[in-house]
């Protein structure tokens, strides 16, 4: 996974069978369906891989409890299904997660406990775990730190637990692995039309060479997240919504709020949304909010009136009180919803289920779903491009193709930090024994190393502090000051191992920086970042 030689790939092909616009879960996964079909694939991402919504999520594969609720039992079924698969197709990264659900009214537990056996049901033979109702005293044994005044019951059940840019690099290596082409930071400018106004390919440009290229195919997917709209303009006469962004945050804290392997979850909070507070490379991670925004963005920012809100329900549920000091990190990403037909429509009742768009020009466009289903997604994407005839018929291999660090459960150990490598992990150990030098800490208070730095440059195409900081190493998301505090490090390495200047290093350091922003409270923002500052 070496960007110089993808562009090279690039360079050297003349027509491509599939071109794919966006590399986030949906894109990906479609990259790798194709290519590991036999077409001839590319896959064009503005930016880093997964650097939108694909690397902000709950960090959860699940069928969504919320959705059986609403009747959508298809959803439910489906996504099930694709959360077994993933676990065995991708074991290093998926994990079997046990959740509680503390009731305080008589009739919670028996109506979750009923649901839930639903839920049972409908995963069939890729179950988890039966779900089930506890006492009172098993409830605060499970969860030592739920708020235990006015406790009456307790639910267990099981769900899917993974780390989700992780995923996303795998699925870039796995899809690279089947002959596909992938670059990021290759912006699409531009759809290319013949004189029957039918796309036929697309204009981009190489952002770290100003580069252009015409690219040719036969089938031209957007797959583009909340951009969905961005690219629509370039395809349609006229502007029509395709997507509405819904943002969710989520607050990292310290493990000690809610010690033990069991995750919390709150069906009905007062906004009516799920609040799940999960165990995540041994913080916990506490989400997650709904609410529309009108513009999206790159580097979301969470609106104060959400973090507020995350706070109190954590507080209302957790014994240890968690307060704004406490806050880590927090993240906010934005759900690229389908559009609902009727306009002034709620979230909560925008369908997760994904659509699949052919326009009168013949663009492929996806809107909606999440990256639980995302391989469903991606098969019924280059299924529509055969059903129109853009492609030749050959049939999807994807179900039990094994992707990149899968590794048998059994030969996995999870308290080692290194787990999310999976298969590489042997070779990030080599790497520390070749060059000792990499055996130093990122950070003294975390336990990733420079070893894991240079891994993610020479292969994992990371290409920017941002890119190792955020999505290969996950420590702007588990602690932005202490991420902040190994931007130099990181940037000095990514210097040597590119080939970069010092100006170049100072501009990287403060780029991340003013990234970085986001990920801490407003009160926190300017008081950390220019500690670090000399006077003039």
């Amino acid at each position: 996974m070496k960007r110089s030689e993808q562009l090279s790939i690039l360079k050297n092909t003349e027509k491509w069978d599939v071109i794919i616009i966006g590399g986030g879960a949906s894109g990906l996964g479609t990259a790798l369906d194709a290519a590991s079909r036999g077409y001839k694939t590319i896959l064009l991402e503005a930016v880093d891989f997964a650097k939108g919504t694909s690397s902000r999520s709950t960090k959860l594969v699940h069928g969504g409890v919320r959705y059986l609720e609403q009747g959508d039992i298809h959803l439910v079924r489906e996504a099930l299904k694709e959360r077994g698969l993933l676990a065995k197709n991708a074991s290093h990264l998926v994990k079997n997660q046990s959740f509680v659900i503390p009731n305080y009214n008589w009739w919670g537990g028996w109506f979750y406990t009923f649901g839930l056996k639903i839920y049972d049901l409908l995963s069939g033979r890729l179950s988890f775990g039966s779900s089930k109702y506890i006492s009172k005293k098993k409830t605060i044994e499970m969860l030592p730190a739920v708020e235990r005044k006015g406790l009456i019951s307790g639910v267990i059940y099981h769900d899917g637990q993974f780390d989700d840019s992780r995923l996303a690099i795998n699925l870039a290596q796995t899809a690279i692995e089947k002959g596909a082409c992938l670059l990021n930071y290759s912006k699409v400018i531009n759809l290319l039309k013949d004189d029957k106004n039918q796309v036929v390919g697309v204009e981009a440009i190489d952002h770290e060479t100003g580069d252009r290229y015409e690219i040719k195919g036969a089938a031209i997917i957007n797959a583009t997240g909340v951009f969905t709209n961005a690219i629509m303009k370039l395809n349609d006469k006229v502007y029509k919504k395709y997507i509405v962004p819904s943002q969710g945050i989520h607050l990292v804290f310290d493990k000690s709020f809610l010690p033990g392997e069991h995750a919390l979850m709150i069906p009905k909070t007062s906004d009516g949304r799920v609040l799940f507070a999960v165990p995540w490379h041994n913080y916990i991670v506490v989400g997650t909010t709904d609410t529309l925004i009108r513009k999206h963005s790159l580097e979301p920012i969470a609106l104060e009136s959400e973090i507020e809100f995350v706070l109190q329900t954590a507080q209302r549920f957790l014994s240890k009180k968690p307060t704004r000091a406490d806050v880590l990190s927090v993240f906010a990403g934005l759900r690229p919803l389908a559009a609902p037909e009727e306009e002034g429509k709620s979230t909560k009742e925008v369908s997760r289920s994904h659509k699949v768009i052919v326009s009168e020009t013949g663009l492929i466009t996806i809107t909606g779903g999440k990256w639980t289903t995302y391989r469903k997604i991606s098969e019924d994407i280059i299924n529509k491009a055969i059903k129109t005839g853009k492609l030749p018929k050959k049939d999807c291999n994807t179900e039990f193709l094994p992707i990149h660090g899968n590794k048998a459960t059994s030969a996995l150990d999870r308290e080692n930090h290194l787990y999310i490598y999976g298969s590489d992990i042997p070779k990030i150990i080599e790497l520390q024994q070749n060059e000792p030098e990499l055996k130093e800490k990122l950070h003294p208070d975390h336990e990733f190393t420079m070893a894991e730095v240079v891994w993610a440059i020479r292969h994992e195409m990371a290409r920017t502090v941002d890119d190792i900081l955020a999505r290969r190493v996950r420590l702007l998301f588990l602690d932005a000051r202490a991420a902040i505090e190994s931007s130099e490090k990181v940037a000095r390495i990514l210097a040597k191992e590119i080939g970069h200047n010092e100006v170049w290093i100072n501009k990287e350091i403060l780029n991340f920086k003013e990234i970085s922003k986001g990920f801490l409270l407003p009160e926190f923002q300017q008081v950390f970042l220019n500690k670090d500052k000399k006077p003039a």
